[in-house]
């Protein structure tokens, strides 16, 4: 698994997002890996400072990625019910709504004020 993180500026623990490789590589290639730059910055990680390449979630930044994402959960909803059809199987419905619930919790951590940068790619 693969990680993207999202980071306070208040020594709080990173929210940690594991990504399977499929879905890491598919936003590595969109436009979510173009919206904002990764500046090395330093932040407490388990109580020690650490310098990592992090994106800052300014305002435009954070509405840039929530759009995008907005989009991107649109876009994936159509795609899963052509998918799913009407009566899925438990695995099936798991599988196929990975993606959706991995862009819906990226969403989510983008929206959280609590969090000012992104460590993605």
């Amino acid at each position: 698994m693969l990680e993207i993180s999202l980071y306070s500026e208040n020594s709080q623990p990173p929210h940690i997002i594991e990504l399977s490789e499929e879905i890491y590589e598919w936003l590595a290639k969109s436009d979510f890996s173009k919206i904002g730059k990764s500046v090395t910055r330093k932040v407490f990680v388990e109580g020690e400072q650490e310098k990592l390449p992090l994106v800052k979630l300014s305002k435009e930044n954070r509405k840039k990625l929530r759009n995008f994402l907005g989009e991107e959960i649109i876009r994936e909803s159509d795609a899963v019910l052509t998918r799913l059809g009407d009566s899925p199987s438990k695995k099936e419905y798991q599988d196929g709504t990975n993606k959706l619930r991995k862009l819906q919790e990226l969403l989510k951590g983008i929206e959280n004020l609590q969090y000012q940068y992104l460590q993605r790619f």
